[in-house]
């Protein structure tokens, strides 16, 4: 600030007042003594605190700083805000290479000149502070802050990366696990899941072909006795063509199902064999879903 106001000769700070430098004054001494203070002479203050924050000096902050316009106002911004504080409490507070200024009862401040600044400032030409306002308006330097706060991390782009490398090695692996059965389905016969090993009884009868099943199918056979101990488990009742196929398909896997029909219309595909009264309800849970079609109970047939 102290630089801007040897440069330009006004220094404006919202919510205080301005600096003003006599022209004539002379700011580039040499240092007559090494480590001797130069006193600042033709500085003056204004109180005014309605005056607004000159756009040409955040320009100026930032080109002697190296920071951009928007970080440049906001070290500023709070740098008045701490001078405020301390003079609202009384306490003087000193501009670096311009004075002091203190807080009067009767409101306003007092200022007393401080020491000259001698270092070389930078030299920045006037179409460079011209274009650096144009691009970034001290008036929005708050909005641009926050909104180019973005600070890079690596990590966080490397925990994404690692994310979507994972999800596609699932899915890859998904993919391959997939051709693979599909590969190994086309080839083998398929073959139900046998979920209770208690209803897989196996058939020593020998397998019917077609034309046996068929024979079979068409004809009424009465109800099927069932010895004691042992029960009837009726896993689906359809038409003929479908009980055919069904019948023919369990009977070939080498199960003891079994086919009757009363009308030729309906025909009952069932299980015979002994169970435990307390494993019926099991048992019939389990061939229902086993060798049931969907919504079609399997039942014991007394």
């Amino acid at each position: 600030m102290a630089q801007y106001l040897y440069t330009h000769k006004r220094l404006d700070l919202p919510g205080i007042g301005s600096f003003i430098l006599d022209p004539s004054a002379v700011v580039e001494a040499e240092h007559p003594k090494q480590g001797k203070p130069v006193q600042l002479e033709g500085v003056s203050f204004e109180n005014n605190s309605l005056v607004k924050l000159s756009p040409e000096l955040i320009a100026f902050i930032s080109a002697q700083s190296g920071k951009i316009k928007a970080l440049a106002g906001a070290d500023l911004e709070s740098h008045l805000e701490l001078a405020k504080q301390f003079l609202n409490i009384g306490k003087p507070f000193m501009f670096e290479g311009i004075g002091s200024l203190s807080k009067l009862q009767a409101g306003g401040y007092s200022f007393t000149p401080g020491t000259l600044i001698t270092d070389k400032i930078k030299d920045t030409s006037a179409k460079d502070t011209s274009n650096s306002i144009t691009e970034e308006p001290a008036t929005d330097y708050r909005t641009v802050f926050y909104a180019k706060k973005t600070a890079t991390n690596w990590k966080k782009p490397l925990v994404i990366l690692l994310l979507l490398a994972g999800i596609a090695l699932a899915i890859w692996g998904g993919y391959r696990v997939y051709k693979k059965t599909t590969a190994k389905n086309n080839t083998t016969p398929v073959q139900e899941v046998k979920k209770e090993e208690t209803v897989l009884v196996p058939d020593t009868a020998t397998p019917l072909n077609k034309d046996t099943a068929a024979n079979a199918a068409a004809i009424n056979t009465p109800a099927t006795t069932v010895p004691a101990g042992n029960y009837k488990f009726v896993v689906e009742t359809a038409t003929k063509d479908r009980a055919l196929k069904r019948f023919s398909k369990l009977k070939n896997m080498g199960l003891a199902i079994q086919m009757e029909t009363a009308d030729s219309a309906l025909f009952k595909l069932f299980f015979v064999f002994p169970a435990a009264v307390t494993d019926t309800a099991r048992i019939t849970d389990s061939l229902r879903k086993t060798y049931s079609p969907p919504g079609m109970k399997a039942y014991i047939e007394k």
